[in-house]
C-alpha cells in the first residue's frame, strides 16, 4: 500500500440513531463529501467498507449478543430481558433500522484493516472508534467494539505489538476491558475527568499496560501539546509497536456538546502527525465521538489531509463550502446561528493557554510508569 486508504460507506449517510439522539448528525458522509470536494479523495484511495458477518464478530463478542443485535434490527423491538442483559433498546443505544448493519459495517472495516495492513501502510476509517462496546453488551452509543476487533485483526495478520492511543473525550472502557493486562498491547487514553463512563482513573493501570490520563475541564491546545510530547509520543516510541491504532474522537473540541474540553482541531492533527513521525509500519486511524456536525466534519477531513500530507488552505473550495453550508443542527444556539468560519474553513483558530499544574503533574506521574518506558509486567 503506497498511499493512505479511506474506508467508508453510504450506510452512514442514510441512517440515524433517532431524531433526538446525539448521533442523529451526519459525520462520516460529511467527511467523505468534504474530502472529495477538496480534491483529496480520488477513487483509487477509497474503498467501501464491507459488512462483517456475524460469525466474524464472535472473535470477541459473544454469539448470544450478536444474535440479539441481529434480532433487534429484524424485529425493531427488544424484550425487557434483552434490554437488561445486552443494553439494547435504551436511550443511549436505541432500536433503529440499521442497528446491526451500521455497526457491523464499522466492524467490517476494522477487521479488513488488519488484513490490508499486513504488509504495512496507512488506513483511515472514520466510521470506527466505537470504544464503549463490551463482549456481551452495548454501551455509550457503541453496539460493537471495532477498535478491539481491529487490534485482533492486526495481530492475526502479523502485527505482534500494537499501541492503541485514544484521544476521545470519554474513556475507552470497552477497549480496556478487552485488552487490560496484555503485555503486547499498550493502551493510552486521554479523557475528561468526571465524565461518563466515569472510568479510567489515573491510578488505574489496567494490569500494567494502560496509561489513563483524566484531564480537567478546559483542556487547551498547549496542554494537549504537553501530553503529546511528554507522554503519548515517548511512550509509543519506547513500546516499539508493529502497529498503531489511533482513536481520534472529535468530541474534545470546544464546540462539542458532550464534553467541557476546549481544544481546537489543530491539537488532534498534531497527534496524528506526531504518530506518523514515529515510523511505525502500520497506522490505522479511527473516528469516535463527535456530535457537532461542523466541528467533527472539519476535524476528520483535516485528519485525512494530514495523513496524505496535503496542505490545509485558509479557505475551503466552493464545493466544500457548499457541503458545509448544507449541514443543519438543531441543538442550542450554535446550530441555529453558526459562525461563518464553520462554512469557509477547516482549521480552527488555535486555542493555547497555560499548562496547569494538575495537567503537568499527571503527565509526569504517568511518564514514570513502567508502561511509559516500554516495560511491562510478566
Amino acid at each position: 500500500m503506497t498511499r493512505p486508504l479511506f474506508l467508508g460507506s453510504e450506510i452512514y449517510r442514510g441512517s440515524s440513531y433517532g431524531p433526538w439522539h446525539p448521533l442523529r448528525v451526519p459525520r462520516v458522509s460529511t467527511v467523505m463529501d468534504l474530502s472529495r470536494a477538496m480534491g483529496w479523495l480520488p477513487r483509487e484511495q477509497f474503498r467501501t467498507s464491507p459488512r462483517a458477518k456475524p460469525a466474524a464478530l464472535t472473535i470477541w463478542h459473544t454469539p448470544e449478543y450478536v444474535a440479539a443485535l441481529e434480532r433487534a434490527e429484524a424485529e425493531q423491538a427488544v424484550s425487557d430481558g434483552v434490554r437488561d442483559r445486552h443494553g439494547l433498546g435504551t436511550v443511549a443505544n436505541p432500536v433503529f433500522p440499521e442497528m446491526f448493519r451500521r455497526p457491523a459495517t464499522s466492524a467490517g472495516a476494522s477487521l479488513l484493516s488488519g488484513e490490508l495492513l499486513a504488509e504495512g501502510g496507512v488506513i483511515y476509517h472514520p466510521g470506527g472508534g466505537t470504544h464503549h462496546g463490551f463482549p456481551d453488551r452495548a454501551g455509550g452509543f457503541c453496539y460493537l467494539n471495532d477498535p478491539v476487533l481491529s487490534i485482533l485483526s492486526l495481530r492475526r495478520a502479523g502485527a505482534r505489538r500494537v499501541a492503541y492511543v485514544d484521544i476521545d473525550a470519554h474513556h475507552m472502557d470497552g477497549v480496556q476491558h478487552g485488552l487490560a493486562g496484555d503485555a503486547e498491547t499498550l493502551l493510552i487514553s486521554v479523557h475528561e475527568e468526571r465524565r461518563w463512563p466515569f472510568t479510567g482513573a489515573l491510578e488505574d493501570d489496567g494490569g500494567g499496560n494502560c496509561l489513563n490520563l483524566p484531564v480537567p475541564r478546559g483542556l487547551n491546545d498547549s496542554e494537549m501539546a504537553e501530553i503529546r510530547e511528554r507522554l503519548i509520543l515517548p511512550a509509543v516510541a519506547a513500546f516499539r509497536p508493529d502497529a498503531i491504532v489511533l482513536q481520534c474522537g472529535a468530541d474534545a473540541v470546544e464546540e462539542d456538546p458532550l464534553s467541557r474540553l476546549t481544544l481546537s482541531n489543530n491539537a488532534h492533527w498534531a497527534v496524528v502527525a506526531g504518530l506518523m513521525g514515529l515510523g511505525c509500519p502500520r497506522l490505522l486511524v479511527l473516528g469516535g465521538g463527535g456530535y457537532n456536525p461542523w466541528s467533527v466534519g472539519r476535524l476528520w477531513t483535516g485528519v485525512w489531509a494530514t495523513l496524505n500530507g496535503h496542505e490545509i488552505p485558509d479557505r475551503v473550495t466552493p464545493e466544500a463550502e457548499a457541503v458545509l453550508r448544507a449541514l443543519t443542527w438543531n441543538r442550542a444556539r450554535a446550530g441555529r446561528n453558526p459562525p461563518e468560519t464553520w462554512f469557509t474553513t477547516l482549521r480552527d483558530a488555535p486555542r493555547p493557554g497555560p499548562v496547569r499544574d494538575e495537567v503537568a503533574g499527571r503527565v509526569a506521574v504517568l511518564a514514570r510508569r513502567p508502561a511509559a518506558r516500554g516495560h511491562f509486567p510478566d
